[in-house]
């Protein structure tokens, strides 16, 4: 198993919060772009970009969001390094089967590759909102949350928010400014291709 650490930007917690906070009511999934220090064993995770919001399997469309993610992290100089997923259920923080074998894809490629399931419990907390899957030893799809002590996110572990503020600030940018609506995924730039999915630059603050 890796034992790279994991620091996540401001840019990329943010999207990943608008994406599940525009559809509570279904699914989300995209993909994290960053880059590796090898000399420190660092991935920073610096930007998201949003696939879907009505997906059940990997279709067609989830595949072609994934080669034009991958394009689009190439010119900004960057990898694909993980995927995150929320469920339309409150509770469920279970990494779906599509989502394991996407993460084990990005992992062929990336081997500190990470996946994110959202815990939507947290959602509106100063707590993040994340929880951390990686690949068991000798296996690409077998996917477990990252357990023990200290845990993800807090002192001492190898996941961190750049702030600590991060959570609290991507709360009130959905409660307070409604960035939220302005925030769109492949599945909506399908709909509409003036939606510029890749960047979402109308949302940020």
């Amino acid at each position: 198993m890796t034992s790279s650490s994991y620091t996540i930007a401001p840019e990329a917690y943010y999207k990943i919060y608008f994406h599940a906070a525009k559809h509570p009511h279904t699914p989300v999934n995209g993909v994290l772009l960053g880059t590796r220090d090898a000399s420190t064993s660092t991935v920073t995770i610096s930007d998201s970009v949003p696939l879907l919001h009505h997906w059940t399997s990997l279709s067609p469309m989830m595949e072609i969001g994934l080669d034009l993610a991958k394009q689009f992290a190439e010119s900004s100089g960057l990898c694909v390094v993980g995927y995150y997923q929320a469920s339309e259920r409150v509770d469920d923080t279970s990494l779906a089967p599509v989502g394991e074998r996407v993460a084990g894809s990005i992992r062929a490629k990336f081997d500190d590759a990470v996946a994110f399931v959202i815990d939507n419990l947290k959602l509106g907390s100063s707590e993040s909102a994340l929880v951390p899957y990686l690949p068991q030893p000798s296996s690409s799809s077998n996917w477990r949350p990252v357990e023990g002590s200290p845990a993800p996110f807090t002192p001492g572990s190898r996941f961190q928010l750049e702030s600590t503020s991060i959570p609290a600030d991507a709360a009130k940018y959905v409660l307070e400014h409604n960035l939220h609506f302005a925030f769109g995924d492949f599945d909506d730039h399908l709909e509409d291709v003036t939606i510029d999915w890749l960047r979402n630059r109308s949302c940020l603050p």
